[in-house]
């Protein structure tokens, strides 16, 4: 039987690689992603060109009705979910906490808490053996940033992924009778396109030395512990926030 598995935010970065990873390990992939559609089909057809199978699906994190179509359209194409990883975020501007402005909060924190909820939401309605379902796995990615704060960068963004390191150990005891595993995985400084993309092309480079490891990290190094989250080999680990920052 296939096993079905949603990333969101899966066109890029950590992402993409765990849905490469997961399609390696077995999983059919629904690949979300806002407007990187391009971004979205490489990811689906290197999958493909490795004999996996994945579906790029179009949907806004912002939007409920986007997410529930998310869902639907994964088991029609797929099949039965077995797990889900929360990936999509947005670090928002950067700015102090005395210049952020009401948009940029409410759009940061619709797309890294709202979300989560309610992406939950939908796999527990599937995997959950309380609506006849066969259990399953969700992963939530946080941060770092969750621990350390982000003063003068992205307080704002720190704060929503404080909200999900919360809302993991919360719903991992909700569920845990009824077989769902629930956790985290709090990246630290990995190279990914979204410093650049928010203006901070440097950031790796004058925040490296920081790292007890004195280095930075890979997606794949990220995603390979978002899969073993996901797997058997993690079978009575629920609740979990497991830090990947090189020691930081």
């Amino acid at each position: 039987m296939s096993k079905t598995l949603i990333v969101t935010g899966a066109s890029r970065g950590i992402g993409a690689a765990t849905a490469r990873q997961a399609a390696a390990a077995g999983y059919a992939v629904c690949v979300n992603y806002r407007a990187s559609a391009a971004e979205a089909e490489e990811v689906v057809h290197d999958i493909g060109n490795a004999g996996g199978t994945a579906l790029a699906v179009q949907a806004d994190m912002a939007s409920e009705d986007d997410i529930v179509r998310l869902f639907e359209t994964s088991d029609k194409e797929l099949g039965a979910l077995c797990g889900l990883v929360n990936n999509a975020g947005i670090v928002g501007p950067v700015a102090r906490v005395d210049e952020i402005d009401r948009a940029a909060l409410d759009e940061v924190l619709n797309v890294n808490v709202a979300s989560v909820f309610l992406c939950s939401r939908e796999a527990i309605r599937r995997l959950s053996t309380h609506h006849g379902g066969k259990g399953g796995a969700i992963v939530n990615v946080s941060s770092r940033a969750s621990e350390l704060g982000g003063p003068n960068e992205w307080v704002h963004y720190a704060a929503s992924k404080g909200a999900i390191d919360t809302f993991t150990i919360g719903l991992a005891k909700e569920v845990a009778a009824e077989g769902i595993r629930v956790n985290a995985v709090n990246p630290g400084l990995i190279e990914t396109e979204i410093h650049e993309r928010a203006g901070v092309g440097d950031r790796l480079e004058r925040l490296v030395t920081g790292v007890p490891m004195q280095r930075t990290g890979t997606a794949d190094e990220v995603a390979a512990t978002i899969i073993w989250l996901l797997s058997d080999a993690a079978s009575y680990v629920s609740g979990a926030l497991v830090p990947v920052g090189g020691g930081r």
